[in-house]
């Protein structure tokens, strides 16, 4: 496209353009404003990651004695102790986010920043305004109760969402529903926890070993693992998905009183939960504490995990709404937005066409892309997100479509898995020898046809047909 004006209504919309398949891989590579963002926030994320690694190793003097630093070991086997549990939060947000999956590297970008940018931030200005509100505790400021509920929740939940603002903001196109922004604040959320626990087993493992007091140092490092890595895991991802809901509930209407309260409601949601939280776990213990895990905590967090899969769900309908309108108009097939709206549907497209080669697997994966981004973008056009431009837009995805449609498989209704035969061919059966010799009893080759069995009336050990020619 090399209309100017039709280039600026691109990017006013935030629209995509198509890239020049004319220009070699390397070279578009090369020239994405992606490539260098992976670039440079890899280095800030690694430069974060040893400023807290040096910070949290050096030993730190207190009034009556020092503190000791953590050391090497002890963060090793808390890395390990910590990963189980981004494992899995990383497995679920990213399966949540299948019908319009972000890139990878958007999911990289996300978990490295709540990984190391937000953990830098909190870890910095938590104990900044600890000692501005002089709280008195055992020599590190931040773990004063005060702190954990009155700065903490605010701090974190700023640091941990700062993404989401920015991806809304360079970005917005890729943001289609909430189930989007969720997936992203979750991301954000288990890299940001991955990082504190660490920080917080690598503590327990040095305290443990070296005061008497504690008992059996491996079962009190394990009650703290099994307490933050599993039984009160769904803390930070639970906060945190407020705010990329009001993010998302922003980014995608035409209020601008709505797009301002929106995030602003979702990060007071998030705080308010992060310190409710806090509150109870510092003041709260024994009995108390696990009544008001049962018949609080989990409920809250029953409902989060019903509003997602409810909005999961909800992504179809859009898909089958949606496509349904281009199929009306003639644009696309009937079938489409029965196929491309169930997901069991798109998963046995894929597989198929994942056994006849890597073209068909190619422009499948394709053809589910184009018509998943086709669908939101006409969601965006109802909802008066863009204007003209998308319908520009929308007419080129269907042409790309339509090239596809030779050789993806865009209907796997009635098709099969063209797998390799696994068993070997039988051989042909043969009538079983009656005669002696290479073809004979024990022989290797068939019966001559026309040969009489040994023992009948006609057969004779020399074949009568032989002799010298007639005449």
């Amino acid at each position: 496209m090399t209309d100017p004006v039709a280039q600026l209504a691109r990017r006013r919309n935030d629209l995509p353009t198509d890239p020049d398949t004319s220009v070699p891989l390397p070279k578009r590579i090369l020239t994405s404003w992606w490539t260098w963002a992976v670039v440079a926030l890899s280095i800030v994320f690694t430069v974060a990651l040893v400023s807290q690694y040096q910070l949290i190793t050096e030993d730190v003097p207190v009034q009556g004695g020092v503190i000791p630093g953590l050391n090497f070991a002890a963060i090793r086997t808390a890395f390990w102790f910590a990963l189980p549990t981004l494992a899995f939060w990383t497995v679920v947000f990213v399966w949540a986010d299948r019908y319009r999956p972000q890139r990878v590297v958007v999911w990289y970008l996300t978990l490295g920043w709540g990984a190391a940018i937000a953990t830098f931030i909190s870890i910095h200005v938590n104990t900044w305004a600890s000692q501005q509100l002089a709280v008195a505790g055992n020599g590190d400021p931040t773990t004063s109760a005060r702190a954990a509920i009155f700065i903490a929740p605010f701090v974190e939940e700023a640091a941990k969402a700062s993404v989401l603002f920015l991806i809304a903001i360079i970005a917005r196109y890729r943001v289609v529903s909430k189930v989007s922004m969720v997936v992203l604040a979750g991301l954000s959320a288990a890299g940001f926890a991955f990082t504190e626990n660490i920080i917080y087993y690598a503590r327990a493992i040095v305290y443990s070993s070296q005061t008497i007091q504690v008992g059996d140092a491996d079962a009190a490092v394990q009650e703290l693992v099994w307490l933050r890595g599993f039984w009160t895991c769904f803390g930070h991802p639970l906060f945190t998905m407020m705010t990329g809901i009001g993010v998302a509930v922003a980014v995608r209407t035409r209020s601008k009183v709505v797009r301002v309260l929106a995030p602003l409601a979702g990060y007071g949601a998030a705080a308010l939960l992060h310190m409710v939280f806090n509150s109870q776990a510092s003041l709260n213990s024994g009995q108390g504490l696990i009544l008001i895990y049962i018949f609080v905590a989990l409920p809250v967090v029953l409902g989060a995990a019903i509003y997602v899969v409810r909005q999961v769900f909800k992504q179809r309908r859009v898909l089958a709404t949606r496509l349904g309108d281009y199929a009306q108009l003639g644009w696309l097939p009937a079938s489409d937005p029965v196929v491309f709206a169930r997901q069991w549907l798109r998963f046995r497209a894929v597989a198929i066409a994942a056994t006849r080669g890597w073209r068909v697997f190619s422009a499948t994966v394709r053809l589910e892309r184009i018509l998943t981004e086709l669908a939101y973008l006409r969601d965006g056009q109802i909802r008066g997100i863009y204007d003209q431009a998308a319908t520009v837009r929308a007419r080129e995805l269907v042409e790309q479509a339509k090239a596809l449609r030779g050789v993806a498989i865009d209907d796997p209704r009635g098709l099969k898995l063209s797998l390799p035969r696994l068993r070997r061919q039988r051989p042909p059966a043969y009538a079983p020898p009656s005669y002696p010799g290479p073809s004979g009893i024990g022989g290797n080759w068939p019966a001559p046809v026309g040969q009489a069995p040994i023992g009948s009336p006609g057969y004779s050990a020399v074949n009568p047909n032989w002799g010298p020619p007639k005449g």
